[in-house]
């Protein structure tokens, strides 16, 4: 009926990709015993390993493991163990399984069950013949844990495949641009492989090696590790997935150095992005969230001929924010925003996504104006961003 986006055939797919194993179809079908059955003996018939998810609950229109293990010519026996644990489950939140809750502990003899600590329907694999399917519960929070820990191991065992990733980070530089650059290499690639993923404002690449150990998967990737840097230069921040909030984290900790923040548009985006690492109290000193043009001159000391001369969101204010708020904390850093975050605001002059982020350390202030496109959230995600990047780059030339 169009209500629910499959969002879980997307996520399986994308684990699936790099780990050499090839989806080959994917299918949407209703809870009707008929076609459900048509589909999976279809599905079943043209390849090895079936993946369904959905239709594990308690009642009567879910119908996936009676039907799927009908399909293998399986019959269901109830395991008191798989019981035990959903009166457990019922028992943590001070309540009573109902009667048919006890068709979820119904499985095939023998099959793997498979735990689901974020709800009560087990899945499980189900084997015959050299055929197997595999049972998800439908929600995401519960099938995607499920899944990364038990479903994908069997997989992987199945298949005879190990696998070594490396995720390199990838900032300043668009997904289009980021393809272009390595076009040959992507088109050339059998082991290792190269996967693109687009994120709100920058891109990542996973470099996956099937192999028969983590030294063998690391001599495979590395050399294609050096040449993507070679070609996108600095703009790769991280070759070990670490983002760039990370990035900045630990290099003030290995330096020994310290770190204040003003914020105006971001609102404490910025603040949040280092607060909310484990060990950040060794470097961060203090956030000023300064939002009015009133906080900005009592907090910060910007002045008042600045913000009548070239307004809140100015060049002048951004260095102003951040040299002022160094001043005043003795930090090695001062990291500033100001900007229109939309949807209103903007003139002609400075539009919406017009910010404008500075960095004060004791070899001067750097100011960037940018000029970024979507809606509010977008904007102020995307400055964080840049100024993070703006940070490392800076930080890590001395």
């Amino acid at each position: 009926m169009g209500q629910v986006t499959n969002t879980n055939a997307r996520f399986i797919a994308e684990c699936l990709a790099p780990s050499g194993i090839d989806l080959y179809h994917q299918s949407v079908v209703g809870d009707n015993p008929k076609r459900l059955t048509e589909l999976i003996r279809t599905a079943l018939h043209r390849a090895d390993v079936v993946i369904l998810s959905g239709g594990l609950g308690p009642t009567d229109d879910d119908l996936t493991k009676e039907t799927a293990a009908e399909a293998l010519g399986l019959s269901l026996t109830f395991y008191p163990g798989e019981w035990a644990r959903i009166e457990a489950y019922f028992a943590k939140t001070g309540r009573t399984p109902a009667p048919n809750n006890r068709k979820q502990a119904m499985f095939p003899r023998p099959c793997r069950i498979l735990p689901n600590p974020n709800g009560t329907a087990p899945g499980c694999i189900m084997e015959k013949d050299g055929k197997a399917a595999i049972l998800l519960p439908g929600p995401p929070r519960e099938l995607e844990p499920m899944f990364r820990d038990h479903a994908m191991p069997y997989l992987l065992e199945r298949s005879g495949h190990k696998l070594y990733s490396r995720e390199l980070r990838i900032f300043g530089i668009g997904e289009s641009d980021v393809t272009y650059r390595l076009d040959d290499l992507m088109k050339a690639q059998t082991n290792p492989t190269i996967a693109p993923y687009a994120k709100t404002g920058e891109v990542t690449l996973r470099i996956t090696a099937r192999c028969g150990s983590a030294a063998e998967g690391e001599a495979l990737v590395l050399p294609v590790i050096r040449t993507i840097r070679e070609r996108l230069g600095d703009a790769v921040y991280s070759d070990r997935g670490e983002p760039l909030p990370l990035v900045c984290h630990n290099a003030l900790i290995a330096r020994g150095e310290t770190l204040s923040v003003a914020e105006s548009c971001t609102g404490g985006l910025l603040s949040s992005a280092f607060v909310d690492l484990p060990g950040s109290s060794a470097y961060f000193v203090e956030g000023a969230v300064t939002y009015a043009n009133e906080a900005k001159m009592r907090r910060l000391g910007v002045s008042e001929a600045t913000l009548e001369t070239h307004g809140a969101v100015s060049e002048q204010c951004a260095r102003e924010m951040a040299e002022g708020l160094r001043a005043r904390t003795g930090t090695t850093y001062a990291l500033a925003t100001t900007g229109i975050a939309g949807p209103d605001g903007g003139t002609p002059e400075k539009p919406v996504g017009t910010v404008y982020v500075a960095l004060a350390s004791e070899r001067g202030t750097v100011v960037k104006r940018l000029a970024l496109q979507g809606d509010r959230t977008r904007i102020r995600t995307v400055t964080v961003l840049h100024i993070l990047d703006i940070f490392r780059r800076n930080i890590f030339t001395y």
